[in-house]
């Protein structure tokens, strides 16, 4: 059984199923586990061993849009930019030689269906994958750094462009950290479950448009190299979150270029990961 993980009300549950039920973690086991996220990340390969042993139909009818973020207060969220080789071409610079990091402030963090609230008149998509940490470290080596991974979701950084240009040279990180523009979701899937986890099908439409579609093989730094790397920097944590980077299809590359406006929807899919729904509102 895939090991499919949820927050909800700040509490972790498991989702069992066909058809989505939600388990409340720390009673289904008894107090064995507790009731914070946090220490379902620290404590993941149990919790695969413990979520076997549940029968798929235990637990509760799910409603995706009254989940929390899987990880919902991560002590670090982390974002790549342009990490795909089709963003950088169309943004017309060059392919970078190292991961190019910035935060996304944790206050931005939402569910996976969260609506954007519209702040401005040029505000983006971007559709991407997002990895959560299990067990953190320092130093960890690419090849091991699927080992530090808990799970994997459908994410949405969202750009705020005339922020993130607003001095020279631009900062990322606050033109990406508005309310609700980094949600990910519905939920985590354990990424020991995920085949061809380092080439996932990924699309993300617009009112029904496709405007980005891609797979995660044209990465430039893979995930595992993403984990290496900010590992040998800093240290990661449980809980923490990472935005892999986003393919080419962003509005402001557009010409003309397009933004988000109140009622607009996205669509962001990765296939084996999960289908998310953002509606547009007025901020």
């Amino acid at each position: 059984m895939t090991l499919r993980f949820a927050s909800r009300n700040g509490r972790a549950h498991l989702v069992l199923g066909p058809d989505n039920r939600l388990v409340d973690l720390e009673t289904a086991s008894g107090g064995k586990f507790s009731s914070e996220p946090i220490d379902a990340f620290r404590r993941w390969k149990e919790l695969r061993e413990f979520a076997a042993t549940l029968p798929a139909d235990s637990g509760e009818s799910c409603d995706v849009n009254g989940l929390d973020a899987p990880s919902p207060w991560p002590t670090q969220v982390f974002g790549i930019g342009l990490n795909y080789r089709s963003h950088a071409e169309e943004s017309g610079l060059p392919i970078p030689g190292s991961p190019l990091t910035f935060t996304k402030y944790t206050s931005s963090v939402a569910h996976g269906n969260a609506d954007i609230p519209l702040v401005g008149s040029s505000i983006d998509w971007e559709v991407e994958l997002v990895v959560v940490i299990a067990e953190g470290g320092r130093d960890i080596a690419p090849e091991n750094a699927w080992d530090h991974v808990a799970g994997m979701a459908v994410g949405q950084d969202i750009s705020d462009r005339a922020l993130q240009f607003a001095s020279q040279p631009p900062q990322f990180s606050l033109g990406k950290s508005r309310k609700n523009y980094s949600p990910f979701g519905p939920w985590l899937i354990d990424a020991v479950d995920v085949p061809q986890r380092d080439a996932l099908h990924m699309t993300c439409t617009l009112n029904g448009e496709t405007v980005q579609d891609t797979s995660t093989d044209d990465l430039i730094f893979s995930v595992s190299d993403i984990i290496s790397y900010l590992s040998g920097i800093v240290q990661l944590l449980p809980g923490d979150v990472i935005y892999t980077g986003t393919p080419g299809g962003v509005g402001v590359s557009r010409q003309p270029p397009v933004f988000l406006k109140p009622g607009d929807v996205l669509v962001s899919s990765i296939d084996g990961i999960g289908t998310t729904t953002n509606h547009c509102v007025a901020g």
